[in-house]
């Protein structure tokens, strides 16, 4: 399972888990109703997608102003970071399988109070409970199926809690569909998530805490009784001895640094093998974050919106591609991520998710420079004092401008009322709102607010595709690997917290800017600025993040002690060792 004693272990087959759990069932029992957990966090994160449009059309207030969009969606993201640090000592002090059903009980208010929620600020109050949960959840399901897992299938089983999340996000765009044309259409999105919570609150009442939790908490015949139904019999021994062998040492290094948090705290980072691990994990949290993804999790209808996709139904619908195959990523990461490794499946992850946002940045400029342009005569006499505030003025004079197009009457905060003949032809710049919408509608034509016709939206949606693909396998789930495996047991509750708060720290900055952003820089600047950000985070993870495929942890910490250092580095390290001596 885990700790020190073990042989090292070999490189392995996906084949391999398949094998182990279906030999002994126990083990995917605990997997599957731990990673619940990591359903509702993509649940939870990815319903927002599809509900803020039709938020949007009932509160007209949250319509008009982008930064209480953005807090609808990022405000879960802010509760995570709260959840995630108080949750790494949550589960030093209480336990895995506490942890988890606190965090049950978080999902299952959140979701009820958002279903209920009277006006906007009552949703965000939803939000920020559910954000509680789903950063608890962020951090200890992986752990605990981590310390459940045998060391062989580690990384695969850990990976099934990504698959997981992914699948919960998919879940939540067919849910989005499903309630299109249900009175309460959000409240029913948002809603429905208690119900895996339920759930996974009843399942986990039936399952025991984590071995290793309990083994350190001197409850050791409880902890030998889970190990002998996750191993067979003749390596029972062995793991009880390493287990004891790591939780000597463990509370024989607390006598030296001390039991509190602050103690743990200064410890830990006193400690070199902590630091780098620190270093690593971090930098493979705050990248994964700075890639972009969660813009395109969370406003993926909103980005089809951008694209040309004016309808809310075919963007949600179209949104299932993005999200499906970021699920199928994460099957793709289990199979690799114990025979290839977990650093270079990063690395050339990140060199696709740089490929793809630099040409997404390119299909965005294009469609913005060839968009429609305004016809003067149609936006005057489209309706009584219905002509866009900004375009007025070039009416009062009779000059129909060359270079106004459906994009800078976007800019204005006004509607584009597409062509009556062809999407594609110059069209109206009207004032933005919902009646002149059912006016343009009336008409038999498309009412552009967020975005214009573009024949490049079939683009958009490939290179999203794509995207998706370089990014699920690698940066999508490994990160989670890492930082399940690159701590010592004794910080691992510590330094796991940390992490998971530097991600979703990451998270908020990138889920509440992004509208900004793209309202400030156009679609096209935000994602070449992800790219560079992407770029950034290739660079770093390169020099900071060591290999822990087929490593037992205690092969990791020696890793870690002096430092990753490439091996460009170390051949330059060497070489002047050499010319010294």
């Amino acid at each position: 399972m885990m700790e020190h004693g073990i042989a090292k272990t070999e490189e392995i087959r996906f084949t391999e888990m398949w094998r182990t759990t279906w030999e002994t069932p126990y083990i995917m029992r605990l997997v599957l109703s731990a990673g619940i957990g990591g359903l509702l966090f993509g649940y939870d994160t990815g319903v927002i997608a599809g509900a803020l449009l039709y938020i949007r059309e009932e509160f007209q207030e949250v319509d008009n102003k982008r930064w209480l969009q953005e807090m609808i969606v990022s405000m879960t993201v802010a509760g995570a970071i709260v959840g995630a640090a108080v949750g790494g000592w949550y589960n030093d002090t209480f336990g895995r399988k506490t942890s988890i059903l606190i965090a049950d009980v978080l999902f299952i208010v959140g979701a009820v109070v958002m279903a209920l929620a009277p006006a906007p600020w009552v949703i965000i109050i939803g939000r920020i409970l559910v954000g509680f949960g789903v950063g608890m959840a962020s951090m200890t399901s992986p752990l605990y199926i981590s310390e459940m897992s045998p060391a062989r299938i580690r990384g695969a089983l850990v990976s099934t809690n990504g698959l997981l999340i992914t699948g919960g996000q998919f879940l939540s765009y067919l849910i989005n569909l499903a309630f299109v044309h249900t009175p309460g259409t959000w409240r029913w999105m948002l809603g429905v998530s208690a119900v895996p919570a339920i759930i996974q609150f009843f399942l986990m009442l039936t399952l025991p805490e984590s071995p290793r939790w309990l083994y350190r908490n001197d409850k050791k015949a409880e902890s030998r009784n889970i190990l002998e139904r996750i191993y067979p019999a003749e390596k029972v021994e062995a793991e009880i001895a390493a287990l004891k062998e790591s939780v000597m040492a463990e509370k024989a290094d607390e006598d030296i640094i001390g039991h509190t948090f602050y103690a743990k705290l200064k410890g830990a980072l006193s400690d070199p093998v902590v630091r780098h691990g620190l270093a690593a994990g971090i930098t493979v949290q705050v990248a994964q974050q700075f890639v972009g993804i969660n813009t395109v999790m969370y406003y993926s209808p909103t980005i089809l919106q951008f694209a040309g996709y004016a309808s809310n139904k075919t963007a949600m619908a179209l949104s299932l591609i993005t999200s499906g195959l970021n699920a199928l990523g994460s099957i793709v990461s289990m199979i690799l991520v114990d025979r290839y490794g977990r650093r270079r499946l990063m690395i050339i992850s990140m060199f696709g998710i740089i490929s793809c946002l630099v040409i997404l940045a390119a299909v965005f400029s294009e469609a913005s420079n060839q968009a429609p342009k305004i016809d003067t005569r149609d936006s005057i006499s489209f309706a009584l004092n219905g002509t866009c505030h900004a375009f007025a003025p070039y009416t009062a004079s009779k000059a129909s401008p060359s270079n106004w197009n459906c994009m800078n009457c976007l800019r204005s905060n006004c509607g584009f009322c597409s062509n009556e003949a062809q999407e594609y032809a110059p069209g109206a710049c009207v004032v933005q709102s919902a009646h002149m919408k059912s006016l343009c509608h009336s008409k038999g034509r498309t009412y552009f607010k967020d975005g214009c016709p573009s024949k490049f939206g079939f683009l958009a949606i490939i290179f999203l595709g794509l995207y998706i693909i370089a990014y699920a396998p690698g940066m999508g789930t490994v990160p989670w690997i890492v930082n399940s495996e690159i701590y010592p047991l004794r910080y691992r509750g510590l330094a796991g917290g940390i992490a998971a708060v530097s991600n979703w720290s990451s998270n908020l900055v990138v889920s509440e800017t992004f509208l900004t952003l793209t309202h400030a820089v156009g679609s096209s600047g935000t994602f070449l600025l992800f790219a560079v950000s992407s770029a950034t985070g290739l660079v770093f993870i390169w020099m900071l993040v060591p290999e822990t495929k087929g490593l037992q942890f205690e092969e990791v910490e020696k890793l870690l002690e002096d430092g990753l250092r490439p091996s460009l580095f170390r051949r330059m390290s060497k070489a002047k060792e050499v010319d010294t001596s």
